[in-house]
């Protein structure tokens, strides 16, 4: 199989070609090349045992190279047409990008109908695994927590401010946050990414993401902004905050979603119910700052969604929010079915307080 990449642009307007028919063992998009032999090995021909998770049309393994360099090996379905477009616009995307709040691409390989994306290895997984896994819960501090949503804060708003031409991630989940050995949070999965030029307001795309923290203008219109992660961010907070899945049906006899009982206890000013009971000790003030940046993220207008770096300084400076300026989210909830066949309404909490009948969505992707 010949397979082309296209790595991250070196200069304005220049894209990097490559060709993957005989690599030899050269770099594709700047990164290693490994055979399907050498990842064979390095994962003991892919055995259950070292299966560490999985994502998007894929099985991640951990691997360990000749060298001793434990490697993260994710592989992607072979049949999947849907896998081969997630395997190229992986590589293309970060392929160049360096930040410490992203998980680093090594290489990747595409041998035959094998392609497989090789990332560096993270001691503590992912995020879902240390707040909802069961029976591998990790006791997560609040100072572990509040860096963890500060550094994946940073690794967004790298995304969506500094590099050009700007990333929408799409999927900000908590899945898709892996954690070092000193709990630095990493954003990984790539495989939705779409690249968003100066010069454009909206993309007009398919609805993919997961559902529970899809922006709610996003699954109407199928108009991607950068407000749309700002939202899957704010989503992502209440869950570290609380140690509850957005994706899951709740605690309460009336059964509200995480985003709902939220804003029901800020309008009744009582946040702190929100919070984890894990947590034994923590800063009041701060964890209820921390929630209403959340709220603030995830406020029906998306124009009034703050930018990734003003989340930045929220989060980190002790400083009094304009909670004058804030306005009820708006959510979606998933009523169940097929896997490709969610049916969402929209919530009551619209800003505009109109009514919309349920939505049949055909083309969101769970993940």
């Amino acid at each position: 199989m010949t397979c082309c990449f296209f790595g991250a642009r070196k200069k304005s307007g220049d894209l990097v070609h490559h060709d993957t028919s005989d690599t030899g063992g050269e770099s594709i998009a700047n990164t290693k090349n490994f055979s399907f032999n050498e990842l064979r090995l390095a994962t003991n021909s892919f055995n259950q045992s070292n299966k560490i998770g999985r994502g998007g049309f894929g099985t991640v393994y951990k691997g360990t190279l000749k060298k001793g360099k434990e490697i993260a090996v994710k592989t992607l379905a072979a049949e999947s047409r849907q896998g081969l477009r997630e395997f190229l616009t992986e590589i293309e995307t970060i392929s160049n990008v360096k930040h410490p709040n992203l998980v680093e691409i090594i290489g990747c390989c595409a041998d035959g109908n094998n392609r497989i994306l090789v990332y560096e290895y993270l001691e503590n997984r992912s995020l879902d695994r240390a707040l909802f896994g069961s029976g591998t819960r990790i006791k997560l501090e609040w100072g572990k927590r509040a860096t963890i949503c500060l550094g994946t804060a940073q690794g967004i708003a790298y995304l969506h401010e500094e590099l050009v031409p700007h990333i929408v991630h799409r999927d900000i989940k908590a899945s898709n946050i892996l954690l070092d050995k000193n709990y630095t949070p990493k954003i990984g999965d790539f495989g939705l990414a779409k690249l968003f030029p100066d010069n454009i307001t909206h993309i007009s795309t398919k609805i993919a993401g997961t559902t529970g923290y899809l922006a709610p203008e996003y699954v109407l219109g199928g108009q991607l902004t950068m407000k749309a992660d700002v939202y899957s961010f704010g989503v992502l907070i209440l869950e570290i905050v609380s140690g509850r899945s957005s994706s899951s049906s709740i605690w309460q006899s009336d059964k509200k979603s995480l985003l709902e009982w939220a804003w029901r206890l800020y309008q009744e000013e009582k946040l702190l119910e929100l919070v984890d009971e894990e947590l034994d000790d923590f800063p009041e003030k701060e964890v209820v700052r921390y929630i209403k940046v959340a709220l603030f993220c995830t406020q029906a207008n998306s124009n009034r969604r703050p930018m990734m770096s003003q989340v930045i300084e929220m989060l980190s400076r002790n400083i009094q929010l304009n909670e004058k300026e804030l306005t009820p989210p708006g959510f979606f909830e998933d009523y169940g079915g097929e896997s490709t066949r969610s049916k969402l309404k929209l919530s009551e909490c619209s800003t505009s307080q109109q009514s919309f009948p349920p939505l049949t969505i055909t083309q969101v992707t769970p993940r």
